[in-house]
């Protein structure tokens, strides 16, 4: 996913901020033209990140396989520059006092390690290890079933058995994951173990980041506790990979625009098209349109790096795209109200 907020988060950070109600002075013609032209933008805003976000994975596979970089090594650089640039426009936009805010409290500021720790770069780095071990298609796919295990959590942690609509799609993600993995035949894995493993566990990770953070971005706002956690998990990750150890790296002006696509492209641009996106459309909507993620990333690498992916394989990952789909139509069909995170969060505020 996005690697910034996930829609989990954004649909109970915002609603779509629509035009104002017509007026005496305005038509109705022209009232309906603005609400159109501006969910016609706030589609082309996400299918566009969401597609950065696929091609970005392509990209890095590229890296990995063919030109001597580590997952350690792009996730410290990823993420220590996009930090980074985010704090520089936070503060620019809103001042110091919005990125000192988690650091006034000491309660919040060791939350705010817990996620960008195992939160954010926990799923930097398992996402990339998936990718480095198997192929960008299959490590976004795998990791579309972080929504399937937020299912179980909560209906785990409220006591309930989860509903049709929910076991529906907790049986599309199991299926999927079965075919995605097997390509349909149950003799043979086509996924190396090690990349499923890493795949499953950026599942979890994103599941952990998608309903810890909630209540701080509440309080402080999206951008400086992405920010801080994009900054903070580079500095840790830096510890065992600083950027300027190089070596073992094919470095040519490719390469550079390759490594400049992943920070700059498909992260920064791609956290705030979709971001920018639920100013004009809602977050369930903006979800169900970010599944173009993984589409893009299967067709980058097959048409790109020539990756092979059998008619099972694809059904599989279409099948875990499934369950992102059922999910937000349930939030669609009720008036799009999201799950509440009363659900999930303790009154202490906690996980």
């Amino acid at each position: 996913m996005g690697y910034g907020v996930s829609p989990g988060t954004l649909a109970i950070l915002k609603e779509p901020r629509y035009p104002k109600p017509v007026s005496a002075t305005t038509s109705p013609f022209r009232f309906a033209q603005r609400i159109t032209t501006g969910r016609v933008l706030g589609y082309a805003m996400v299918l566009t990140g969401a597609t950065l976000w696929g091609l970005s994975g392509t990209a890095a596979q590229q890296l990995f396989q063919w030109d001597g970089f580590t997952p350690t090594w792009l996730v410290t650089v990823r993420m220590g520059i996009s930090g980074i640039l985010l704090l520089a426009i936070t503060w620019s936009r809103l001042g110091g006092h919005a990125i000192s805010g988690p650091w006034r409290e000491p309660t919040q500021l060791l939350r705010l390690w817990i996620f960008a720790l195992l939160g954010l770069l926990g799923v930097q780095y398992s996402y990339m290890a998936s990718i480095r071990l198997g192929n960008a298609a299959t490590a976004t796919f795998l990791q579309y079933l972080g929504p399937a295990l937020i299912v179980l959590y909560v209906a785990v942690h409220s006591r309930r058995w989860p509903s049709r609509r929910e076991l529906l799609a907790l049986s599309l993600a199991v299926a999927g994951t079965f075919l995605l993995v097997t390509n349909g035949s149950i003799h043979a894995v086509v996924v190396p173990a090690s990349a499923v493993v890493w795949g499953l566990v950026s599942a979890v990770t994103l599941a952990f980041y998608t309903l810890f953070p909630a209540n701080m971005m509440r309080r402080y706002g999206t951008l400086p506790i992405i920010g801080w956690a994009m900054f903070l998990g580079g500095l840790v990750c830096s510890l065992a990979a600083p950027p300027w150890r190089v070596q073992g790296q094919h470095w040519t002006m490719g390469v550079l625009l390759l490594v400049g696509f992943v920070v700059i492209f498909g992260t920064l641009l791609a956290f705030y098209l979709y971001l920018a996106s639920t100013r004009y459309i809602s977050a369930t909507e903006a979800g169900l349109a970010a599944c173009v993620e993984p589409l893009s990333a299967a067709g980058a690498s097959v048409l790109w790096l020539h990756t092979h992916l059998g008619i099972a394989t694809l059904l599989g990952g279409l099948s875990i795209l499934g369950t992102v789909v059922v999910l937000n139509l349930r939030n669609w069909t009720s008036k799009n109200q999201p799950i509440r995170m009363s659900e999930v969060h303790s009154p202490r505020g906690g996980p």
